[in-house]
């Protein structure tokens, strides 16, 4: 698997992750849960980002 492809997936992985965790934390009222799942969210979000580059780069 190409490297921007992996990142990619790995990205959406944590995205979703990240969100489940957020609601997670929401529901249950725990705020730390709540912020890392926000935190691991936008991590993902640039994990996906940065793959599209290396695809577009052909890296």
């Amino acid at each position: 698997m190409k490297t921007g492809t992996k990142d990619k997936a790995e990205g959406s992985f944590h995205e979703a992750k990240g969100k489940i965790k957020e609601v997670t934390g929401k529901l249950t009222g725990k705020p730390n849960l709540e912020v890392a799942g926000k935190n691991e969210e936008v991590t993902g979000k640039i994990q996906k980002k940065v793959g599209q580059v290396k695809t577009v780069l052909g890296k």
